[in-house]
């Protein structure tokens, strides 16, 4: 028995990745850095259907499941893509499927027409007093670390484990841009100022619903990135030379290498299953969301640091950039649960701690 991507998966893979490779340079990312009002890399992704992943094809999208998503996302990560993908393209879509799939918001966000962010940080840790109180259909309070920042509208989740929609021109809601070490993705802060929106759900399992499809497709984008400092780190080791010889002839830069493949390669079956999950097996996806991102959050790290010392020097400048890589796995390491906070979501999920 074969078990690997599909020809269609594989066609989507290679599709993301020639435009990918094209629209997202290393130039096109240092340029984003320095003005990250650039759009251009959202709008070519709507138009190859990106933006319409999980939205029905009667709704204009490709009706196609997480698997496909977290394709996207390790694509995503791989070529550290200053662009949005996470709120717009899977977790609002997904909140939408479950709660209101006739929306015509679906139809927006596949069009391309409406951007979400994700203000979910509060689930996972509210700092004290900022913690997003809901009542009578407004809302007050202040989300930070908000992904996808800009957008046209912001999914909420509030203290009692519920799922709001607010417009970006609402009344009583100001945002700000914060400073994070990954330059490849805008974060923002909103608070929000007795703040009208729109409640999607009640019910806290659609949140922790939502929790799970982002860890997954967070994971995914960290495989990405990890794999793409592998490969650069293997690339330099064969053309930089040492003694008259190449580094990649050397054991110790030749263990260095094998251990970060071999950490890697399991994480994308990994990644394969957790996606499945979501869709095919509701018990296992939560614990598997919780123990992939975990796990990949600390391969990610140790492949980040590994390559940069295969490097040398080189590594750390802004030539060679791998700095880039080795902030977005930094990022995708904290936001929604840190390793340690998901380990202690997956024991309480079993049952072994009170």
């Amino acid at each position: 028995m074969e078990f690997g991507l599909s020809e269609e998966q594989t066609l989507l893979v290679d599709t993301v990745n020639r435009f990918l490779d094209d629209a997202s340079p290393l130039d096109r990312v240092r340029k984003f850095a320095a003005d990250p009002n650039d759009t251009d890399i959202w709008q070519g992704l709507v138009d190859i259907g990106i933006s319409g992943l999980l939205v029905s094809e009667d709704a204009g999208g490709t009706g196609l499941r997480h698997v496909e998503a977290a394709l996207v996302a390790e694509a995503l990560g791989n070529h550290v893509t200053p662009s949005p993908y996470l709120g717009s393209a899977v977790v609002l879509p997904s909140v939408l499927n479950a709660t209101d799939p006739g929306a015509t918001l679906l139809g927006e966000l596949a069009a391309g027409k409406v951007r979400c962010g994700l203000a979910l940080s509060g689930a996972t840790g509210a700092r004290a007093g900022t913690a997003v109180v809901a009542r009578n259909g407004r809302l007050t309070g202040k989300v930070a670390f908000v992904l996808d920042y800009p957008a046209s509208v912001y999914l909420v989740a509030d203290a009692a484990g519920s799922l709001h929609l607010v417009d970006a021109n609402a009344s009583g809601l100001s945002h700000r841009r914060l400073t994070t070490v990954d330059a490849s993705r805008p974060v923002g802060e909103i608070v929000l100022a007795d703040s009208p929106a729109t409640c999607l759900s009640n019910d806290p399992e659609v949140l922790a619903r939502a929790l799970d499809v982002a860890r997954v497709m967070l994971a995914a984008d960290t495989l990405g990135a990890a794999q793409n400092m592998l490969d650069q780190a293997v690339a330099y080791a064969l053309q930089r030379e040492q003694f008259d010889r190449p580094i990649a002839t050397f054991q110790a830069v030749k263990h260095m290498c094998a251990e970060m493949a071999a950490d890697l390669e399991p994480c994308r079956a990994f990644v394969w299953y957790a996606a499945h999950a979501l869709d095919e097996l509701p018990d296992e996806a939560r614990l598997t969301a919780c123990h992939l991102k975990a796990h990949i959050a600390e391969v990610g790290q140790f492949v980040s640091k590994t390559a940069t010392e295969v490097h040398g020097g080189m590594g750390f400048t802004d030539l060679v950039g791998l700095h880039y890589w080795f902030k977005r796995i930094g990022l995708n390491r904290q936001v929604l649960g840190t390793p340690e906070w998901l380990r202690d979501e997956a024991a309480r999920l079993q049952g072994l701690v009170a």
